[in-house]
């Protein structure tokens, strides 16, 4: 029945009619059980498998079964019965008046919103088979066209597009109306279905067009201030302002539609893995966690603040406390820092947490739901094992801590074959690292002194760029009067150069020159195109350190979190060489971006005390801002660990986009504001005064 359905009536974009996934699936089988009941007795035996489906749809509440009060109501009894058809005609008659007896005496509520609906079909699922139908179409205007004697309206919801025909001889009223029409308008029409002569492969919908019989306008618009189409000509501010226009255009329902899809194949895998998905409180107490907290006054409890929690860090563990051993949420975070293209003051992350597990075990399962995401939204199989790479490789390979492995340009140690040579560049430099650039030796001295300038931008912050071009007959480079041919040779060939490539080389301390030679090779991995969104290059980096040295407060940080646990290996080294310390971290990268970490937590109370001690919390300190975790920990804590995943990142990597912002709803701009609703802004003093608050102005 489901196959001769979609041969009579060809689906839509978004599945078959029988597909119970499909969303106006209920809205297009009432359409079409109504338009049966316009056929003629005959008619019934070429769609003999389709009245069926359509009936048994329509009654599946079991209206035939024998205690069925539906059948006691509709045909009572048999004396009953025979009146109550009295008044249909015999062979042939029009099925109209059965199925308007029909729904009059069941009388659901499926039939009466039937009635009242707006549309029969949505503007992205007529196709050649819905030819020479009736059908009533809602949604906003595209576009209109008038050619004198024909008008054509472009008519666009969510589905897609349907072009609507005004012809010379439609009713005077039709004609009124399209006159009338202008972009953006909502309106309601109801036509034939036909087939064009010209027919548009790009849309979906291009094989048919509607001859509108009626148009009814539901709303009037005004003149938006830039195009709804697929590329706008609107500026982000602009477009930002008028976020509700801007949703409407084609590329960010694509997004959002992504975005609700993933995170019901998030819940899907997560609950078939025995997670329960359990919320956790917004208003908490401010713990530092790297990010300045947003904070709000509690009118309650006067001079005092709730925070707005960047992470549900210790809700989750108190959670492995309780006894739940397979916690997660697709959740809401807060962080007052300053922004860029992928990161928004408040975000989601897909918050999961483990008991009774060593790293490879949350390893294990996250790399298959990643792999399952992969497969279930981009159709992407990785059958292989994902790559595991320790931090310092990464630093030391890539200059960065989430390297993009989607093309070479490894970095190597050049700093023995650098000094000594009596170039003190190289000479007072701690560290020197240099990487070969596939094809780029015909590199002209502009796009050389390009790259240069790049590297010197205060956001790198290099002092200047060194470089060998490696071509067939030798060598030549910027340092060529410090070096021998020889031995500019050795560097290029340690680098892995061959002729036809480049070498660029920085230095200075160690990790400050890695990562500003991680921007270069990304400039030029972008340069020659080999960053691209359609190839994807996941991994797991592990092993970090767990403290990080602040050299303006000649302190240790905690690298991840105060709660994340060191390698039991490690532990040895806490008092004597702190810095030594590895954590049992992990993060997931995929492109170059850290999609998601986490780690094995402290269970032990012990412990934990010790590793606030070193990073430089007071037991009183402590005890005030975490003393409900380790007053828990001390009711027999389980071992537990687990990770976050950011959500809009994750969408953004799918989606193919640099930016979370496409992905989210009602984003704020760069500088943390919302153009929208113009938020942030002042209270009133009543307001003020209710929470005790006195405002003052902020210094010049």
């Amino acid at each position: 029945v489901g196959k001769r359905l979609d041969k009579v009536v060809a689906p839509p974009h978004d599945g078959a009619a029988g597909n119970d996934d499909r969303p106006d699936r209920h809205l297009v089988l009432l359409q079409r059980l109504a338009r049966l009941g316009q056929c003629q007795a005959h008619e019934l035996f070429v769609f003999a498998p389709l009245w069926f489906h359509r009936v048994r749809f329509f009654c599946k509440n079991s209206v035939f079964t024998k205690k069925s009060p539906l059948r006691q109501r509709f045909f009572g009894s048999r004396g009953a019965r025979r009146s109550r058809f009295a008044d249909l005609p015999r062979f042939p008659f029009r099925f109209r008046n059965l199925f308007a007896n029909f729904a009059r005496y069941l009388g659901t509520n499926e039939q009466k919103t039937h009635h009242i609906m707006y549309r029969t079909h949505t503007c992205g699922c007529l196709r050649a088979g819905n030819v020479n139908e009736t059908v009533t179409l809602a949604g906003w205007v595209q576009k209109v066209r008038n050619l004198g004697a024909m008008t054509f309206i472009d008519l666009r919801d969510r589905y897609g597009i349907t072009q609507i025909v005004v012809e010379e001889h439609s009713a005077q009223e039709v004609r009124d109306a399209a006159a009338r029409i202008g972009r953006e308008w909502v309106i309601q029409v109801t036509g034939r279905v036909l087939e064009r002569e010209s027919k548009n492969p790009k849309m979906a919908t291009g094989d048919i067009e509607v001859a509108a019989e009626r148009i009814t306008i539901l709303n009037e618009a005004l003149l938006p201030p830039f195009t709804i189409e697929e590329v706008s000509d609107g500026g982000d501010d602009l477009r930002m302002k008028y976020r509700y226009l801007d949703l409407r255009r084609p590329p960010l329902q694509r997004n959002l539609i992504l975005r609700h899809k993933m995170a019901q194949e998030i819940r899907r895998f997560l609950d078939s893995e025995g997670f329960l998905e359990i919320e956790t409180p917004y208003l908490v107490g401010s713990t530092p966690e790297g990010a300045r907290d947003f904070v709000v006054p509690s009118r309650m409890n006067p001079n005092q603040f709730y925070a707005l929690p960047q992470s549900p860090q210790t809700l989750k563990q108190l959670l492995m406390v309780a006894g739940y051993d397979k916690y997660f949420q697709i959740v809401r975070c807060f962080r007052d820092e300053d922004l860029r293209a992928d990161r928004q003051p408040e975000f989601t992350q897909i918050d999961c947490e483990m008991s009774f597990v060593e790293q490879e075990d949350v390893l294990e399962v996250f790399e298959r739901w990643a792999k399952h995401m992969f497969h279930e939204v981009l159709g992407l199989d990785f059958r292989e094992p994902l790559r595991r790479m320790p931090w310092i490789e990464a630093m030391e390979k890539y200059g960065s801590d989430k390297p993009d492995l989607r093309f070479g340009m490894e970095f190597f140690d050049l700093t023995d074959l650098a000094k000594g040579h009596g170039f003190s560049v190289f000479d007072e430099a701690e560290y020197v690292t240099g990487f070969a650039a596939t094809g780029c030796a015909t590199y002209t001295r502009k796009q050389i002194d390009a790259l240069t300038e790049y590297v010197k931008r205060p956001q790198v912050g290099a002092k200047g760029l060194i470089w060998i071009r490696v071509e067939e007959n030798g060598t030549k480079s910027s340092i060529d009067k410090f070096y021998t041919p020889d031995e500019v040779r050795a560097m290029a060939d340690r680098c892995g150069a061959k002729a036809g490539d480049m070498v660029f080389i920085l230095c200075g301390k160690k990790f400050k020159a890695l990562t500003q030679l991680c921007a270069l090779r990304l400039e030029v991995a972008q340069q020659l195109g080999l960053r691209d969104p359609k190839k994807f290059a996941p991994l797991w980096v592990v092993d970090f350190p767990m403290f990080e040295w602040d050299e303006e407060t000649q302190r240790f940080y905690a690298m991840h979190h105060p709660f994340t646990s060191p390698k039991p290996e490690d532990v040895q080294y806490l008092e004597s060489d702190p810095g030594r310390v590895r954590a049992n971290a992990y993060d997931f990268v995929c492109n170059g971006t850290e999609i998601g970490g986490g780690s094995i937590r402290i269970h032990d109370a012990k412990l934990q005390a010790q590793i606030f001690k070193y990073l430089g919390f007071t037991p009183e300190r402590a005890q005030e801002q975490f003393g409900f975790l380790m007053n828990a920990f001390k009711f027999g804590a389980p071992p537990h660990g687990g990770l976050a995943f950011g959500f809009d990142r994750l969408c953004s990597l799918f989606g193919g986009s640099d930016s979370i912002r496409d992905y989210i709803a009602f984003p704020k701009n760069n500088a943390g504001r919302d153009v929208m609703l113009d938020a942030p802004s002042r209270l009133d003093q009543a307001q003020l005064d209710e929470l005790y608050l006195e405002l003052r102005k902020p210094e010049a």
